[in-house]
């Protein structure tokens, strides 16, 4: 067996040639017993002898192999994970005597220090989440796997035997690798959202016991992602929140195969000889020890003096009833599957695999609901357990995942760990996290994050004025619609409804008028309801902001938005061959706008304009509610509660969606200046600019004014620029800016107004085959890939061979042709550098 397999590997290495021009660490392997060492693991051609290298031969002293390394790569993708499996168990099953000691072996002690680099890698991967530091999650890793191999009793015998275990020989890294595979930096850009890779690697373990040398390496490694949002708290304060997933976990961290069968005999024949036994098909569980969260296939015997759990790979597991404290069982009905929970002293753990070791000491055995195990326990054993237990709910889920036939089981179990509820968390998570470092108000993580530690019901809601916007272009009965529904409901309750000026729309005003209106209401009775009408294109973002962020935090606090609906009227949508007017489908923003009533040809759905228009609507948002109402009036009483709903703008999905498509917009009116403001003593500090400017897209004088304090800025046409009479135009008039701030100087207000010109151009720098971006690289291979080819090689459509079979990805003059690439590209950049210090560029303020 491992002939065929050594051998299979080399055919299987040959077919990832593709990663090996940009990684040597993203490959596939498997490697034997002491063949595992340092010097093995860094030749990654592996184009070694089959015969030489099989399980048989690898161990120590060329015995059996005790252990096998491996490492899964995906073949189109970044995602890759390595093991370490074993070839023997670690545990000595109970037989009645009181010897509780474990046997020292070279598979215990290889297992042990596995079990070491698991705890490391996982606690690596949560501090990184968490600093984005590799140097930090090195640290933390490092320290993890020390501290565990002390808890073994190892780091003596390591550290301080002939054969010391240095430091250096255990390796923790974390590498961030794109969609094709190849390793980036850390601190690039583009690595904060691909999948990383942590792995640890204790290599050339000596063998302790009978000093016959080393015994080969031990590896561990599992891709991940991470996600970081900012929180913005109450008191303006930015936190970070981190989490991350684990996406090669369904792979097993641990395996096993049995290799002496005497002792299994043994236990098999005492499982006959008791009348007592009962044979049960189960499943077995250690909720608590996530390192090693997986489910068990095996058969239970109960025996009158405790348990005997035969797996296929652990081999026999016996639980006698010296080492069980409790036995507690929990079926809700008969329906769900049914679990028993036992809890053992720490004098079985000698006689248990380590993976099923756990703080709680607890295992969890799962009966199938109506199978014949199910009514043989109930049938027998039942009268025996009497307790009640509550942690059932993992269970329930993979019973779940076994509901298809036999034959589908195994699949639809790896799905159902790929669902667990901490991964939906974590999706939502990286949904925000991925569009940006905008920061989250903390008010709302309560609906991003539907959790019971997050969820905060806010304060005061029921005391604040609510406020319904309808919008829509000129001619879309909005108006209409406006005084249908302050007439529909004025009996029940107090309408105000803000009719702004219909050609612009102006945030400050609205704030005033929000203000004044706060101000008249107080004393008076009731609740009051507030309708805004948008003015003409207006975008209804503009409105929202308006609201949302008044400059005085009191004012704001006393308002919140119910719900956003929108006119649309087909017949004064477009205005020639479907080319719709502005602002149309701003209007109807997904995330913002909840209900969109279409006010015209209602009696002719089919109509191709309707059907365009709504086609349209749709597109933009996709999860509005439609409302049928001719020229604004509503017929259906469920219509206008969606129309005046007090919620519907607050809701997780409109909220989630905001924060998708509009990212920052929460921070709309933190202007630059305004961000840039320090406090006490005020050093440099701007509060007012006025003035004339040219801009570069147009000759027109414009008149610019900017208050740092409210955010305002107004840029309009210069009137005192135009001519009385027709005529010549001249621009002879100057530009000015005037500048109200503290302790400002004349060369850094140029300076900062330089920035907001053109920027002048600088030389650039030469390339090297090193600063390619592996898109060049792939470009120049694309382009060059069908030139002749060197004597001994041909190219069979796919890859490049040569005349010893060796088959690569990218053409034996690949060197050659990045020469030619890199001379090429910087003749272009010598003339580029040439030509700019010919011209020269131009000063923001030269005469």
């Amino acid at each position: 067996t491992g002939g065929c397999i050594s051998s299979h590997l080399e055919k299987t290495l040959l077919l990832n040639q593709t990663f090996l021009y940009f990684s040597k660490s993203q490959q596939p392997l498997v490697l034997f017993g002491k063949h595992s060492s340092l010097k093995d693991l860094e030749s990654y051609s592996f184009n070694f002898p089959s015969e030489s290298h099989q399980v048989r031969n690898t161990g120590p002293q060329a015995s059996t192999a005790r252990h096998m390394i491996l490492q899964c790569v995906a073949p189109k993708g970044p995602l890759t994970c390595s093991r370490t499996y074993f070839f023997g168990t670690t545990h000595t099953p109970y037989l009645g005597n009181q010897n509780t000691e474990q046997k020292e072996t070279e598979v215990l002690l290889l297992s042990q220090i596995y079990s070491a680099a698991v705890q490391a890698v996982l606690s690596g991967i949560k501090c990184y989440s968490c600093t984005t530091s590799a140097t930090k999650a090195k640290d933390v890793a490092e320290n993890t796997f020390l501290m565990a191999l002390d808890s073994l009793n190892l780091i003596n015998l390591l550290f301080d035997s002939a054969f010391t275990l240095h430091r250096s020989k255990c390796e923790f890294s974390i590498q961030a690798v794109n969609k094709q595979g190849i390793i980036i930096p850390l601190t690039d850009g583009d690595s904060r959202y691909v999948v990383k890779t942590a792995s640890l690697i204790v290599h050339d373990i000596p063998d302790l016991q009978w000093d016959r040398g080393n015994l080969g390496s031990v590896v561990f490694s599992e891709s991940f992602l991470e996600s970081s949002i900012n929180i913005q708290q109450r008191d303006g304060t930015v936190s970070s929140d981190s989490c991350y997933t684990i996406l090669t976990t369904t792979v097993p961290r641990y395996a096993c195969w049995l290799v002496c069968v005497l002792l299994e005999n043994q236990l098999h024949q005492c499982g006959k000889q008791n009348q007592y036994s009962m044979l049960l098909h189960t499943l077995m569980l250690n909720v608590r020890n996530k390192q090693w969260h997986f489910f068990h296939c095996g058969k239970i015997i109960f025996f009158s003096d405790g348990l005997l759990f035969v797996h296929s790979q652990y081999g026999s597991i016996t639980l006698s009833k010296d080492h069980i404290s409790s036995i507690k069982f929990y079926n809700p009905d008969s329906s769900a599957v049914a679990s028993l929970f036992v809890e053992y002293e720490s004098s079985l753990l000698p006689h248990l695999p380590f993976p099923l070791h756990s703080s709680d000491q607890c295992l969890v055995f799962a009966l199938q609901p109506r199978s014949k195990s199910h009514k043989a326990f109930y049938s027998k054993i039942i009268m025996v357990f009497k307790s009640f237990f509550f942690r059932h709910k993992r269970l329930q889920k993979l019973h779940d995942s076994q509901e298809p036939p036999v034959a589908k089981r195994r699949g639809s179990l790896k799905t159902s760990y790929s669902q667990l509820p901490e991964q939906e968390m974590f999706l939502q998570h990286f949904a925000l996290s991925s569009i940006g470092q905008e920061p989250i108000l903390y008010d709302h993580l309560g609906v991003l994050f539907p959790s019971a530690e997050l969820r905060n019901p806010a304060a005061g809601q029921v005391d604040k004025v609510v406020i319904t916007i309808i919008t829509g272009l000129p001619g879309s009965y909005k108006k209409r619609l406006s005084n249908f529904l302050v007439n529909l409901n004025k009996e029940c309750g107090r309408w105000v409804v803000y009719e702004p000026d219909p050609d612009r729309f102006s945030a400050s005003h609205l704030q005033q008028y929000l203000s004044s209106f706060l101000e008249s209401q107080r004393g008076t009775r009731g609740k009051p309801r507030l309708l805004v009408l948008s003015p003409g294109y207006t975008d209804v973002l503009d409105i929202i902001q308006a609201v949302l962020f008044h400059p005085d935090p009191v004012v704001q606090a006393c308002f919140t938005i119910g719900a956003v609906t929108a006119c649309v009227n087909p017949l004064a949508s477009c205005m020639e061959h479907r080319f719709a007017f502005p602002k149309l489908l701003e209007q109807c923003s997904q995330g913002i706008v909840s209900t969109v009533v279409f006010t015209g040809l209602t009696a002719e759905e089919k109509h191709p304009l309707m059907q365009h228009v709504q086609q349209l609507v749709r597109s933009a948002n996709p999860t509005a509610a439609f409302i049928l109402a001719e020229r604004g009036a509503v017929t259906r009483n469920e219509d206008v509660m969606l129309i005046l709903s007090e919620s519907s703008f607050s809701e997780p999905p409109m909220l989630r969606a905001r924060y998708v498509l509009y990212p920052g917009c929460s921070n709309f009116f933190s202007a630059v200046i305004k961000s840039s403001l320090r406090p006490s003593p005020f050093q440099g500090n701007v509060y007012n600019i006025w003035g004339k400017v040219r801009f570069s897209d147009s000759d027109r004088l414009m008149e610019v004014s900017y208050n740092a304090a409210s955010g305002s800025l107004s840029v309009v046409p210069d009137q005192s620029a135009d001519p009385p009479t027709p005529g010549p135009k001249e621009n002879n008039t100057s530009c000015f800016l005037v500048f109200d701030g503290v302790g400002l100087t004349e060369d850094g207000l140029k300076d900062w107004l330089r920035l907001c010109a053109k920027q002048r151009q600088t030389k650039k720098a030469k390339r090297t085959k090193n600063t390619l971006t592996p898109q060049e690289i792939k470009s120049i291979h694309a382009t060059r890939h069908l030139d002749p080819l060197p004597p001994g090689y041909f190219y069979n459509g796919y890859q490049y061979v040569d005349i010893f079979g060796e088959k690569r990805s990218f053409h034996p003059n690949m060197d050659e042709f990045i020469k030619e690439y890199v001379s090429e590209a910087n003749k272009q950049i010598e003339h580029f550098n040439r030509q700019l210090e010919l011209h020269g560029q131009p000063d923001l303020f030269d005469p």
